[in-house]
């Protein structure tokens, strides 16, 4: 399981593309193309994984999820992130309770921070006599932190196809600061998120995650407002699914309410832009 011929975590999910758009928003009626993807099928196949069985990595496994974060498309080629490698579980254990209640980080032996670094570039424009003034702002950081994103979601896809379990962690901006101190971050650096890696435990049965229907998420032409029947119909879906999974029932458009209800719901990240400036960040 631990080899790059490893199979893919979707291996006991349907082959069919079609099969997979099924299953990820639970309807039997979309329209595609008769093709044959192993890349499609293992992006639709997705699904977070909080259960690793205690086995390394295998070598060079992470070279290699480096090499694909690496592929990922970068703003006007400036690889504004850094990715840092944590195996440790000691300060895996610490950055765990910073990130609480993301406890998977324990038995997951990989979590990869991914960082949108401005402090590369800043060390570049001291060393070419350029004054920087462009890094002072919002949008300096906008591309960091959207090429860290894209980044990551290239480690997801590769750590996937060759067998890996992933799950993203945005529980490292609870406390950024304590974060980047833990891990010996310059100014102008911080971790948007960090994402656990290992072999999944399949005998959990974590399934594929509902999302919204095509017809909320995707707009032709002009942006149309989500029909309050496609909101409804979707907060049954996932009570099914939650059902399934042994999950706490509750509607979608609940639990939106629930996480961004309140400054408090959003567990300290209320003051993300101030800490942020702490971190040597201009944002203008």
């Amino acid at each position: 399981m631990n080899d790059f011929s490893a199979a893919p975590v979707a291996q006991d999910h349907p082959a069919s593309i079609a099969d997979l758009v099924a299953r990820r928003y639970r309807n039997g009626g979309t329209l595609l193309p008769d093709i044959a993807a192993p890349a499609i099928e293992t992006i639709l196949s997705h699904r977070s994984i909080r259960r690793y069985l205690l086995e390394p990595l295998a070598p060079g496994v992470l070279e290699l999820l480096a090499a694909a974060a690496q592929s990922a498309p970068t703003t006007s080629n400036l690889q504004a992130y850094s990715i840092v490698a944590v195996e440790d579980p000691v300060r895996k254990a610490r950055l765990a309770e910073l990130a609480a209640p993301n406890r998977h980080i324990l038995t997951a032996p990989l979590l990869l921070l991914f960082v949108a670094d401005l402090a590369r570039m800043r060390s570049i424009t001291k060393a070419t006599n350029r004054a920087g003034d462009g890094l002072d702002y919002v949008e300096s950081f906008l591309v960091a932190a959207i090429d860290a994103a894209l980044a990551a979601e290239a480690t997801i896809i590769a750590a996937e196809s060759i067998g890996l379990g992933t799950c993203l962690i945005g529980g490292m901006r609870n406390y950024p600061a304590e974060v980047a101190a833990e891990v010996g971050l310059p100014p102008e650096a911080v971790v948007v998120f960090g994402l656990t890696v290992g072999v999944p435990d399949l005998t959990a049965g974590e399934d594929i995650k509902p999302r919204l229907p095509q017809s909320i998420v995707l707009h032709r032409e002009r942006y149309a407002p989500a029909p309050a029947t496609e909101l409804g119909a979707y907060n049954a879906t996932l009570r099914t699914f939650q059902t399934e999974q042994n999950m706490p029932l509750i509607d979608w458009t609940e639990q939106v309410g629930n996480r961004i209800g309140t400054a408090a719901a959003l567990k300290g990240r209320d003051t993300l832009a101030e800490t942020l400036r702490g971190l040597g960040f201009g944002l203008k």
